[in-house]
């Protein structure tokens, strides 16, 4: 839609033009996390029309993309838009001591080599813990009475 000089002209968008647009709204639903965003919201930030908005959001709910969720807000009915599938976050694997164990070809859960067993593993698994504001310094000292 433009409008200018007090009139208003509403552009027909193309097949292309729409997927984009969809592609937007998604990426920015997935970037808002398990929290979601509200529909009212979402097309402030992408400026576009709620008439615009609402038929992505239904469009990509056909797609069993997004889930909409009706709330009120503000003494306003709108609805809060989720991804019904988050990608993965793999950060709290990426240092996992196994992705470079020089014998993992030779570990399993009863040979010499063994994950129940592991210190590297288990230091890694502690560090993790710490790193994230766990508990991980009980779980030391649980460790260390151990031996």
């Amino acid at each position: 839609m433009i409008s200018g000089y007090g009139v208003v002209v509403r552009l027909k968008l193309n097949e292309a033009q729409i997927e984009d647009l969809t592609g937007k709204v998604f990426r920015t639903i997935i970037n808002n996390g398990k929290d979601g965003i509200l529909q009212s919201e979402l097309w402030k930030e992408l400026n576009l029309t709620s008439r615009d908005g609402s038929r992505v959001a239904i469009r990509l709910e056909k797609r069993s993309l997004i889930r909409r969720e009706k709330m009120l807000e503000n003494g306003r009915w709108t609805y809060k838009l989720f991804a019904v599938k988050l990608p993965v976050n793999t950060a709290s694997i990426e240092k996992a001591p196994c992705l470079t164990c020089p014998v993992e070809h030779m570990c399993s859960l009863d040979g010499a080599y063994s994950p129940t067993s592991c210190n590297f593993l288990e230091d890694w698994l502690i560090t993790s813990f710490d790193s994230n504001g766990s508990s991980g310094s009980v779980q030391k000292n649980q460790r260390r009475s151990r031996k």
